[in-house]
């Protein structure tokens, strides 16, 4: 118990966080929180977008009561906002800041490969691939002509493929 009362990363309860508006360490990993942060906005974004336009869509085709006029855009635009303030809110969390901050110091210490080693890996997967398939597919005609002698035979002499 006393390990959590003296960790830095937990500052403070929740909600207390959600209204806050400081950064935690904001010199630090800001790379990863930033593109975390766009992330968040996209994909929440784009589920207000659909939101929108299923409320839109739902008052067009008279499946509704009364058309709720502007507010029909107004509620996802205001879950959109809120969203927003969440996601950035989450990304200055200690905890998770601190997790985000870890994930941009160990991707610097990874060593990347060049082009060249890509694109030669990339060939090199890309051909087991097909030779996998290629070496399954023979396997396959062979248990299928093996188990399947009737129709062996019928297209050996030119019969065609009989019924089961």
């Amino acid at each position: 118990m006393a390990a959590m009362q003296n960790n830095p990363a937990r500052t403070g309860s929740l909600w207390g966080e959600m209204i806050s508006v400081s950064l935690y360490k904001w010199s630090q990993g800001r790379v990863t929180r930033q593109v975390t942060f766009a992330a968040l906005v996209v994909i929440l974004g784009l589920g207000g977008f659909f939101l929108a336009r299923e409320i839109a869509g739902y008052y067009e085709g008279g499946g509704g009561g009364r058309d709720l006029g502007v507010v029909r855009y107004l509620l996802p635009a205001a879950m959109v906002a809120l969203a927003v303030w969440v996601s950035f809110r989450l990304v200055n969390l200690p905890r998770f800041a601190e997790f985000l901050i870890a994930v941009e110091a160990e991707m610097a210490k990874v060593s990347w490969p060049t082009g060249h080693e890509v694109f030669r890996s990339s060939a090199v997967v890309i051909f087991l691939i097909f030779a996998l398939a290629f070496l399954l597919a023979a396997f396959d005609f062979f248990w299928w002509f093996l188990l399947h002698p009737r129709e062996l035979w019928s297209l050996i002499t030119g019969g065609g493929i009989s019924g089961p």
